[in-house]
């Protein structure tokens, strides 16, 4: 992502254009560099609590859930963790007050409850 290391509301340099070319699609300024990319709809599905953690911490940064999906994806892409310290204090303090107790070792290791 350029120029943008980490994702907190006082970090974020990237704006996203108000007048998209084309329907679906965006535009992205970041420095002197426009991307413009075309953004499908997708249902896909994640642990509740996670979830939870997630919209919460997009509505603190002031972006959407996409936007903030987005950003950590391509940050993990990199290599790089998309978030500074402050931001990780927050997410921490999110994660208790949604009884999220699942961590990067679970990873790989959820089993969905079955429904009746």
């Amino acid at each position: 992502m350029g120029d943008i290391d980490q994702i907190h509301p006082s970090s974020m340099k990237a704006k996203m254009s108000p007048m998209s070319p084309v329907s679906g699609e965006s535009v992205w300024y970041l420095g002197n560099m426009v991307h413009v990319v075309e953004r499908v709809q997708t249902g896909v599905r994640m642990e509740k609590r996670a979830l939870k953690v997630l919209r919460a911490f997009a509505d603190y940064c002031d972006m959407s859930l996409g936007d903030l999906l987005e950003g950590i994806v391509l940050h993990a892409f990199d290599g790089k963790c998309p978030f500074n310290q402050e931001s990780l204090k927050r997410i921490k303090e999110l994660k208790k007050f949604y009884g999220l107790d699942l961590d990067s070792r679970s990873s790989h290791r959820l089993t969905e409850k079955v429904r009746k």
